[in-house]
Order: C-alpha cells, then sequence, then structure tokens
C-alpha cells in the first residue's frame, strides 16, 4: 500500500467533508480508511476512535463558524449584526450540512469549555447589548435565537418549509424582523 501522509488534521478535515457528503451519522473511522484507502488500524496513531474523530470534527466545525460569525459581525450592531449572525449560521449549514451536524455535537464540559463554542456565546451575547437586556434575560434571549436559528435550519435542510409558499429565504428575513421586534421590545416580568 502506498503511503498517503496521514495527519491528524488531514483525517479531520477528510472527515468533514465526507460529513457533508454522506451525513455525519455516517462518518466512522472505518468509513474514513476507505476514503484513504488504508486499513483502518493505520488510522488509530492519529484518531482513538470514531467518537474521537466525531468530536474533532465538531471541534472543527464550531471554529469555522466561529471564524465565518466574527467576520461577518465586525462593525455591526442592533439588527444589522442579528441578521448577520442568523445568516452565518444558515449559509453555513446550506454549505457544509454534515459539518453543521457536527457543530450540534454535544461535547464533554472541559472539551467544550476550551471550544469555539465559546466564541458562540460570546458573539451572541455582545449582539444583545444592543438590546439593552439585563441577566438573566440576557441568558434567555441566547437561548431563544440559539433555538430560532437552529430550529429554522434543520427544518429547512430537512425540506420541512419546502411544500409551500411563500418562500423561504422571504419567511427567514421575517424571522429576523420578528426577532429584532420582540429584543427590542423583550416582556419585563
Amino acid at each position: 500500500m502506498v503511503r498517503v501522509g496521514l495527519t491528524t488534521e488531514r483525517l479531520v478535515r477528510a472527515g468533514a467533508e465526507l460529513a457533508d457528503e454522506v451525513g455525519f451519522d455516517e462518518v466512522t473511522v472505518s468509513a474514513l480508511a476507505r476514503r484513504f484507502d488504508v486499513k483502518v488500524a493505520s488510522l488509530y496513531s492519529h484518531v482513538r476512535n470514531s467518537q474521537d474523530l466525531r468530536t474533532r470534527i465538531a471541534l472543527l466545525a464550531l471554529e469555522e463558524l466561529a471564524d465565518r460569525a466574527s467576520e461577518a459581525l465586525a462593525g455591526r450592531a442592533g439588527k444589522d449584526a442579528l441578521s448577520a449572525l442568523g445568516n452565518v449560521y444558515r449559509d453555513y449549514a446550506h454549505e457544509h450540512p454534515g459539518r453543521y451536524a457536527a457543530a450540534q455535537l454535544r461535547l464533554d464540559t472541559e472539551t467544550a469549555a476550551a471550544s469555539a463554542g465559546v466564541r458562540h456565546a460570546q458573539m451572541t451575547r455582545a449582539i444583545l447589548r444592543g438590546y439593552d437586556l439585563a441577566e438573566p434575560d440576557r441568558t434567555h434571549a441566547v437561548r431563544l435565537l440559539g433555538s430560532v436559528f437552529h430550529g429554522y435550519v434543520s427544518l429547512e435542510l430537512g425540506g420541512g418549509f419546502s411544500h409551500s409558499a411563500p418562500d423561504t429565504d422571504e419567511t427567514w428575513t421575517r424571522v429576523l424582523d420578528a426577532l429584532d421586534a420582540l429584543l427590542r421590545t423583550w416582556p419585563a416580568v
């Protein structure tokens, strides 16, 4: 067998590509070994097992998403920032459905704390400063935005909106408008 220059980074990137092609749930060390035409055992010096590979793909996806969001949010505030963040998640999910699914993987506490997931929360909280929300409402709003962004994208990718008008882009714009209006008029307790 020819040496293919395997590294952990190369395997993780190939695993991410595989996830986009066949779905994150189908990514295993065996599937990756077939992709490189090598024996499964040759991958174990780079990844411990399929769960380790999947975790590394999740970390890559979180990093890619955070980098895109950071770039999109630069210099923006209020509704413009809110829309930019939502669009980053939606666009990434359409471009990289397997990686987007990987970004939803539940990580252990230590891994999560060291991941780019922290940057996601910080960016969302930064956007919310423009809406003048105090705690605990800011945390409620972070959860709301995450739920709406992920829920909409998941339903859209799954074909849940493909059977009726209006166009999903129009609905997405209305969803962002509604979120902005809600955040500007957040109900007092």
